[in-house]
Formats: C-alpha cells, sequence, structure tokens
C-alpha cells in the first residue's frame, strides 16, 4: 500500500468515476484500475460496488476512506512539518468551530500572528465531534469546540462563556418590543444545530414535540443566507451575532417571558503544547 494508491482510492471515491479519476490523476485508467484491484488484493476487502454505469463505496470502502484521509492527511501534515523545520520556530494545528472562529479565536490568532511571526498556524474549521476525533488521531494539536473531551492526556477548559442572541434581517419589522415564546412558534424559525446537548435540546423544546424547521443547518456561517434579506429567525452566539448587528444586517429581537442557556464552548490540547496556547489565548 501506498500513498499513491491511497490517492487514488479517495479520488475514485469522490469521482465515482474511473474515467475522471484517471483524467484528475494524469494517469490511464488502465492505472487507476490496477492500483484499486492491488489494494483490494492487499486488503482482501471489497472497496467498489462497480457496475456499467456507477461506482459505489461498499460499507468496508467507507471505513476505509476514513483511514486513507487520515493517512494522507499525516502524510502531508509531516512533509510539511519536515520541510519547514528551518523556516519556523514552532508549529500549531488548529481547529474550531465556524462560531467559535468568528466570535472569539480569529482576532487572538490575528494579534498572535503579529507576536510571533516565527510560528506557524494551520487553522482547521469544522464541527466539534469530527474536530475532536482529528485531535486524538493526531491530526490536530488544540480545538476549539463545544464538545467537552474528558482524557487524560489532554486538557480541557471552558474557552468562552456565550449567551445566545434571538436574531432576525434588520428591515423585519415584526415583534419590534420584543417576542413571546408562542409567538415564536409561529414564525419561520431555522434550527441552527451548532449547540449540541443541552442547549440544542433546550432551543428544541421551545417548540411543539416532533416540531419540523423549515430549516436545520449545522454550521452558523451557512445560515446568514438565510436570514439576510428574509423573515426568518434564529439564535446565534451574542458575539458572532453582535457583529451583523452592528453591521446593520440583523437585528436583535428581545425575548420577553423566556430566557436561553449560556453556551460553553471549550479548549482542548496536547498538554505538550500548553506554553504555546497560554501565549495565543491570554
Amino acid at each position: 500500500m501506498d500513498i499513491e494508491s491511497l490517492n487514488t482510492f479517495l479520488t475514485l471515491a469522490s469521482t465515482r468515476s474511473f474515467t475522471r479519476t484517471a483524467n484528475q490523476m494524469f494517469v490511464a485508467q488502465s492505472t487507476v484500475t490496477n492500483r484499486i484491484n492491488e489494494l483490494e488484493r492487499e486488503l482482501k476487502l471489497k472497496l467498489f460496488n462497480r457496475t456499467n454505469k456507477t461506482v459505489e463505496l461498499t460499507p468496508d470502502g467507507e471505513r476505509f476512506r476514513l483511514y486513507a484521509e487520515q493517512v494522507i492527511e499525516l502524510t502531508q501534515t509531516s512533509l510539511a512539518e519536515i520541510s519547514n523545520a528551518r523556516r519556523f520556530d514552532n508549529h500549531l494545528r488548529i481547529g474550531s468551530a465556524d462560531s467559535i472562529y468568528e466570535g472569539h479565536l480569529a482576532p487572538l490568532i490575528m494579534d498572535y500572528r503579529q507576536k510571533h511571526p516565527t510560528d506557524s498556524l494551520k487553522i482547521s474549521i469544522g464541527l466539534s465531534n469530527h474536530l475532536i476525533e482529528q485531535l486524538q488521531s493526531d491530526l490536530l494539536d488544540v480545538v476549539f469546540t463545544y464538545l467537552p473531551l474528558n482524557k487524560a492526556s489532554y486538557s480541557c477548559e471552558i474557552f468562552r462563556q456565550d449567551a445566545l442572541t434571538l436574531v432576525t434581517d434588520i428591515h423585519n419589522e415584526k415583534h419590534k418590543d420584543g417576542i413571546l415564546q408562542q409567538e415564536l412558534i409561529n414564525e419561520p424559525y431555522l434550527m441552527c444545530n451548532f449547540a449540541l446537548q443541552d442547549v440544542g435540546q433546550y432551543i428544541r423544546k421551545l417548540f411543539p414535540r416532533f416540531h419540523q424547521f423549515e430549516l436545520e443547518i449545522d454550521d452558523c456561517m451557512k445560515i446568514m443566507p438565510y436570514l439576510i434579506g428574509c423573515e426568518n429567525y434564529t439564535f446565534l452566539p451574542q458575539d458572532m451575532a453582535d457583529a451583523y448587528i452592528r453591521e446593520g444586517k440583523l437585528r436583535e429581537v428581545r425575548l420577553l417571558d423566556f430566557r436561553t442557556p449560556v453556551i460553553n464552548s471549550y479548549i482542548i490540547f496536547r498538554k505538550n503544547k500548553a506554553k504555546m496556547l497560554r501565549n495565543l489565548i491570554r
């Protein structure tokens, strides 16, 4: 098993076409076929179901895809660190949920880069559970998430506590003086599922059981096009909402007869990176 075979496997898993894979990799189609066949023989697994029209991953192929992605990521990261070893004093791989990055982390990173120009930073934005998986697979050094991790080899601390703010488009005139919980139920509410566990469950319980939202999304930034210029509503972390309110794109809707819980965000990191991280978040 080599890197070329893994890259070929991942490209085929993405394109679902031997022809497109060959074109993207600038090799003959027979080369793609041979690499996949050799990989399946070596693993003693069937990775793809092939028909005349489609190529689909098998369940074993789906599981192997996660492994292949990790190997490629680790290889690329290691080679990058080796090649940059003489250029940078330190290397830090940071993962963050999008709303934590937008609301809190981005200005800290900008300040850190100005003060530590000889350090290298690699930043990945993703979902909390995926970031924690990458941290434990040694693909990241530190993550900022909405989920804690309690393991002896990692430090897990509360990073920030955010209130939730109900927002709508600046030009939406309804509920100028505030909104009752019963009124919110009857409005087009969009469910942003960034806040997992207790906070997410709390928001769902504001609505009737089995309530179907018009839109559910797990990324705060991706919900913005459905808010700006529309008469929809959603909760956002206060610091993130404030940025759009200051820009005159959204407005806060005051809650009249109910309140929302505080969102905890966490910083989780390998203990050998503690000193470098103190410089980042102090």
